[in-house]
């Protein structure tokens, strides 16, 4: 019972993560539909390495951006 309510509640995050990330929305979402899925289905867990991996790629990227705008004034 726990893990058909648990794969039902991660996909519906998980969609509505797919649906905010193309509108403007939170990111987050898909990662807590991703997390719940991956207790019990093991795509997921790649799915959400991934996400992670990309998100911190893109931050470490954003923080380079910054300093270097803060170092050029």
């Amino acid at each position: 019972m726990k893990k058909k309510l648990r794969i039902a509640l991660g996909s519906l995050l998980a969609l509505f993560g797919v649906v905010f990330f193309i509108l403007p929305g939170s990111m987050f979402v898909l990662l807590l539909g991703l997390l719940m899925l991956s207790y019990d289905v093991p795509k997921a867990r790649d799915w959400l390495r991934t996400c992670q991996n990309g998100m911190s790629r893109s931050a470490r990227k954003l923080d380079k951006m910054i300093l270097d705008r803060k170092l050029r004034s």
